[in-house]
């Protein structure tokens, strides 16, 4: 490449560059060419020196970087990214939507973090009609278009033969709509519900476990005390044996994220990580809508991840239990290659969106039975709000001005919508994701993937 031509580029605006933990190499990440490499600290101090704007000599080195879009012309890159952008709206038109309904708001747990504990539940319940009128909404609204349906709460599997007979109600009409389901419950009646979610497409069954009997036992008990441990983990042995996916849920805060090699410990000597049947996520405990008890023990989104990275160092098994995505760096390791951009990463009115059994619609799961949220109705008439929705709509990391020139707005994609507008009062404001810690930490974690001395 001509030396006039590398010294017109410039220092590509959606590099992310920093330190790679508990190493003395560094990382550089490129979402938009879809680049990423492992530097040793006298190419990470040459990059430095290009990004000051000195050292533009046209060498070996230049030309890796350009080739690779770490150096680039604004002109192609700004063309580059509205390609990819256009590229992102017309796969997100085709991507499947995940329609959340809750059959109740009420629970016959009494978790000790709770966020739905001060939801009212409206009189009148669920219905068959209610259940007919969201089929056909559904049906009708979201057309030509693939998706699938997460029964959510509450707790939808309640004990009880209405509440039975109305979920069994429930999946005879996804079975006639040729729709999938997913269920989201607390376990403790699910192994009495084998026969009517047999009968459906079930995808995936979510169960939360928050740690072995004792830890688990002290957060999710039932009203009025009671074990909750031991039934749970019948239901998940009887569902992997019936060749349906459970996927584990640890709601994690500081309380009991110590506990979290026990856990993985005991899954393994279940056998449950050997099953293709069986998969895990390690979710915050977080303040949503009311004040958390005890907010010295939550977790932000980079400590909860700092504390699992320094619990796997310690206890390499639990890998073979969970692996964290540090952002892309877990997408790499298994794929070779990095995801495409990611513009957005709130789902809400575009690939989700959420119902309940009172006729209401609303935008994910975090806005669900909230006052003021709703963004129409499917029963007794269907109404939509359009001018809510097209806020919900517009959302991406194009429309929140905060975005526009963040380097990590392609990685971090503005985060959650309803986090930022709680913050913010926007919904078009950002939600900040500690991209480059967490890339950090994902390139030492798979450093045997990446061959990484650290």
């Amino acid at each position: 490449m001509p030396a006039a031509t590398i010294r017109s580029m410039k220092y590509s605006r959606f590099n992310i560059l920093s330190k790679i933990r508990d190493s003395d190499r560094y990382y550089i990440v490129n979402l938009l060419s879809g680049s990423a490499d492992i530097l040793n600290a006298e190419e990470y101090l040459r990059i430095e020196e290009l990004k000051q704007g000195t050292g533009w000599e046209t060498d070996d080195f230049t030309r890796d970087l350009s080739e690779k879009g770490y150096l680039a012309e604004a002109e192609e890159e700004e063309s580059l990214w509205r390609q990819k952008y256009l590229d992102f709206l017309d796969s997100r038109e085709s991507d499947e939507i995940q329609i959340f309904f809750v059959t109740n708001y009420s629970c016959n747990f009494s978790c000790s973090y709770c966020y739905q504990d001060q939801y009212s539940n409206p009189d009148g319940g669920l219905t068959e009609e209610i259940i007919d009128s969201f089929f056909r909404y559904v049906v009708s609204e979201f057309s030509g278009r693939r998706k699938y349906i997460t029964v959510f709460g509450g707790e939808p599997l309640m004990n009880g033969d209405r509440q039975k007979g109305l979920i069994s109600y429930f999946v005879d009409k996804a079975n006639e709509n040729s729709l999938d389901l997913s269920i989201v419950t607390n376990g403790y009646h699910l192994a009495g519900y084998i026969d009517v979610l047999r009968k459906g497409r079930i995808r995936e069954i979510q169960v939360t476990l928050d740690g072995t009997r004792e830890i688990h036992d002290k957060r999710r008990y039932l009203h009025g005390g009671g074990s909750t441990f031991d039934k749970i983990v019948d239901g998940i042995d009887l569902f992997i044996s019936e060749g349906i996916t459970v996927n584990l849920r640890m709601v994690a805060d500081r309380d009991n994220i110590g506990n979290l090699p026990e856990l993985a410990a005991f899954a393994i000597e279940k056998g449950w990580t050997k099953s293709h049947f069986f998969k895990t996520q390690i979710g915050r405990n977080y303040e949503l809508h009311h004040c958390q008890s005890a907010p010295g023990v939550l977790f932000d989104r980079l400590s909860l991840y700092e504390a699992i990275y320094e619990l796997i160092k310690l206890h390499p098994h639990i890998t073979e239990f969970h692996k964290p995505a540090y952002s892309v760096a877990r997408f790499l390791s298994e794929n070779g290659e990095l995801p495409d951009p990611l513009f957005d990463s709130c789902p809400a009115c575009k690939t989700e969106w959420s119902f309940d059994y009172t006729g209401r619609i609303y935008s994910c799961t975090a806005t669900v039975g909230k006052a003021g949220e709703e963004l129409g109705t499917f029963f007794p008439f269907a109404e939509r709000y359009d001018d809510k929705i097209a806020e919900w709509e517009k959302r991406d990391v194009s429309a929140i001005p905060e975005c526009r020139e963040c380097s990590l707005q392609l990685a971090c994609g503005g985060g959650c919508g309803s986090v930022a507008r709680n913050s913010t009062g926007r919904i078009c404001s950002p939600d900040c994701r500690p991209v480059k810690e967490l890339l950090g930490a994902g390139f030492a974690a798979y450093s045997e993937v990446f061959k990484i001395n650290t």
